[in-house]
C-alpha cells in the first residue's frame, strides 16, 4: 500500500499539471493507496483556498476518490459522516472532520456556537461550550 501526500491528491482532483496529473492518475488506479486523515484535511484547504473550488465540487471529488475500490483510509465512517455533514449541512469540513473523529466521546468542548447549532441533531459526540 501507497500513502499519498495533499499534493497527489490536489493534482489528481484539479488536473492543473498535465504531467503530474498523469502520474497522481497511474499511481491512484494502479496501486492500493492509502490516505492519512491530515491529507484529508490539508487537501480540502488546499482546494478551498488556494483554488477556490466550492464546497459541492470539493464534496464530489473526495466522493469520486474514495469510490475507487483500490483507496483506503483509517476510518470510513469517519470519513461518511464528516462529508455528509459538510455536504448536506453546510458544515465546515474541519468542524465535520473533528466531530466526526470523536464519535467515540461523549461530549465535544468548542466555543463555536455555529458548530454547536449544526452539530446538536447529528452527532451523538454532543458539542458544548466549557
Amino acid at each position: 500500500m501507497v500513502a499519498v501526500d495533499t499534493n497527489i491528491l490536489v493534482r489528481f482532483l484539479v488536473q492543473d499539471d498535465a504531467e503530474q496529473f498523469q502520474r497522481a492518475k497511474k499511481l491512484l488506479t494502479h496501486h492500493d493507496v492509502y490516505i492519512p486523515d491530515t491529507v484529508m484535511l490539508e487537501t480540502e484547504w488546499v482546494l478551498r483556498f488556494a483554488y477556490g473550488l466550492s464546497p459541492d465540487a470539493i464534496l464530489q471529488g473526495f466522493l469520486n476518490l474514495l469510490g475507487m475500490e483500490n483507496v483506503h483510509v483509517r476510518d470510513a465512517f469517519a470519513v461518511k459522516l464528516a462529508l455528509d455533514w459538510f455536504g448536506q449541512q453546510n458544515m465546515d469540513f474541519a468542524d465535520a472532520w473533528h466531530l466526526a473523529l470523536s464519535q467515540h466521546c461523549g461530549r465535544f468542548a468548542t466555543f463555536d456556537d455555529k458548530l454547536i447549532k449544526r452539530a446538536k441533531s447529528k452527532s451523538s459526540c454532543q458539542p458544548f461550550t466549557p
